[in-house]
């Protein structure tokens, strides 16, 4: 009897510890809208918070604004920030003579204004919103901005040479559970699209992301970027979203950019 006592408690025990491990290798459920806390520095809130070098963002259920081809506080005027990018001697005369004609009003290098896609990891900034829809092997990411959208694989595809041999502005991604967090790889990146603000880059840049929930309701994304070519040395940035639980906040709303851009001719 004293026997088949420590045999159902080793089996008991045995069975909370199985239980406790298929719980902890669950991956976490990103799915949701959320808006930014800090794609534009400190203080952006958890709804649409005031946008650099322009007004604040309209209130949630209000139309979006069409895209400016103007951005004083971000065009080069005042320098380089001390955080941005650290650019090779080439890169960083692309960016001053991007600069140039910036002040002198040229939209030339200004995708927002030409209604083009935002590129990675420009897309993880959240100007409005994000919309995160998630099953076991695909993670979507839509975005408010110029309805953007990228997916991450996460079935162990790789990419092909053909992938590789075409570009995109999202570029092509996959990605892994650590534990509850989302390890994400991104490659074959369109080099025609920036860093942050208008920093640039080469062919051949990469992408790393970490994201995982820091708290309750709270997604962070760590993010690595590396370019050999452009890059002195890899940057690094993170980025904070809150997952909105109550309407209007929790839905997005269509961003008709070429429309915007032609009522505001």
């Amino acid at each position: 009897m004293k026997t088949s006592r420590i045999l159902i408690s080793l089996l008991t025990a045995a069975t909370v510890i199985t239980v406790a491990n298929a719980q902890s290798t669950t991956p976490p459920d990103f799915s949701g809208v959320y808006r930014p806390i800090n794609a534009f520095g400190p203080g952006g809130g958890a709804g649409r918070g005031p946008r650099a070098g322009g007004p604040p963002a309209p209130a949630p259920g209000q139309p979006l604004p069409p895209p400016t081809r103007t951005a004083p506080l971000s065009d080069g005027s005042q320098g380089r920030a001390p955080t941005a990018p650290q650019l090779t001697p080439e890169y960083l005369a692309k960016w001053q003579a991007m600069s140039k004609a910036r002040i002198a009003g040229s939209s030339e290098n200004d995708n927002t204004a030409k209604c083009l896609p935002p590129g990675m990891p420009a897309m993880m900034n959240m100007a409005y919103g994000m919309e995160v829809m998630q099953t076991k092997d695909k993670i979507t990411f839509f975005s408010e901005l110029n309805d953007a959208l990228r997916r991450v694989y996460l079935d162990g595809r790789k990419p092909t040479p053909a992938i590789l041999d075409d570009p995109t502005y999202a570029g092509y991604s996959t990605g892994h559970w650590e534990g509850d967090t989302l390890v994400v790889e991104t490659v074959a990146l369109r080099d025609n699209t920036y860093i942050e603000g208008f920093t640039p880059h080469s062919d051949q840049m990469t992408i790393r992301e970490r994201i995982r929930f820091v708290s309750p309701g709270i997604l962070e994304d760590r993010i690595t970027v590396t370019d050999p070519k452009a890059l002195a040395k890899p940057w690094e940035t993170v980025k904070t979203y809150r997952k909105m639980t109550t309407p209007p906040d929790d839905q997005l709303r269509e961003f008709a950019c070429a429309e915007g851009i032609e009522h505001a001719r």
